[in-house]
């Protein structure tokens, strides 16, 4: 992992897809992998997408794009989610939130 000290080596960073046919088709691992070699990809079926959704209070939808790959987008919110190891929820990092913020919030809790 990066050096980023023991509380980035405590948390499992985990993506979950909101259009898994067309994340499952292009490869979800090497979509993640572009990001950090550290992070999971998961993927379901529409109705444990949409489940998976209203349990974070997630919003998202298709957009039909013809410019777009595949003649559409996916319009959705973007936040990070700090759950305990417990699945308790411990706090949202809201998109945009500078990476010193999220390891210094990290490093207090470990």
């Amino acid at each position: 992992m990066d050096d980023l000290g023991d509380a980035a080596a405590k948390v499992q960073p985990i993506f979950i897809s909101i259009d898994p046919e067309r994340d499952r088709k292009l490869g979800i691992d090497a979509f993640t992998q572009a990001f950090h070699p550290a992070i999971l990809g998961l993927t379901g079926d529409a109705e444990a997408t949409r489940a998976a959704a209203e349990s974070f209070k997630t919003f998202f939808e298709r957009e039909d794009a013809p410019d777009a790959t595949d003649g559409y987008t996916m319009s959705h919110s973007a936040a990070l989610y700090l759950i305990g190891p417990k699945g308790d929820w411990l706090r949202q990092f809201d998109y945009g939130t500078p990476a010193d913020a999220i390891l210094s919030d990290l490093k207090s809790r470990f």
